[in-house]
């Protein structure tokens, strides 16, 4: 059995998704045909016991290799600022930076202070941030930053991780 890196496996897994959907669309394809009444059915060039065999085959490549990428996943580890992260850890970490970048950003945004139309009669109502927008806007560049940092650890740590699978039938 040959081996392929993990960051190999993230594509080849996406390459198997791939795969199943277009088996599936096959199996659909060559289910049926139309023929006139009284006719034999012509038969394609595969059939659809041909077809279905090969999408369970596809299967089981791509639930082997769901197995070994989560095992993979949580038995690594990468450092990121003084921690060690499993690789599942980490990349949920680089999820959450993201979001707290983008939400960050949204709050950096904000007018200090703004007049608020439509809320009374007569009274003038301001709408005021208890925080400096610009606190925010640094905070969500240093966000977004550490979210690079850490995808650009986990990506390099996927290249020096060899699975056992044998990658042969898909490339």
């Amino acid at each position: 059995m040959s081996n392929i890196t993990l960051a190999e496996a993230v594509k080849l897994k996406s390459v198997l998704t791939k795969r199943i959907h277009e088996l599936e669309d096959e199996m659909r394809r060559v289910a049926f045909t139309n023929v006139e009444k009284g006719n034999t059915p012509d038969q394609g060039p595969r059939s659809l016991k041909i077809v279905e065999t090969e999408l369970d085959e596809v299967r089981l490549d791509s639930r082997v290799l769901d197995r070994l990428m989560y095992r993979a996943n949580i038995d690594n580890e990468i450092e990121f600022q003084g921690q060690q992260l499993a690789i599942v850890e980490a990349i949920e970490l680089a999820i959450q930076l993201r979001a707290k970048a983008r939400f960050y950003k949204e709050l950096s945004m904000a007018e200090k202070e703004e007049i608020q139309y439509g809320y009374s009669e007569g009274t003038v109502v301001y709408r005021v941030a208890l925080f400096d927008p610009e606190d925010y806007r640094v905070k969500s560049l240093q966000a977004e930053k550490d979210a690079h940092k850490l995808s650009n650890s986990i990506n390099a740590k996927n290249y020096s991780i060899v699975l056992k699978f044998d990658d042969t039938k898909y490339f």
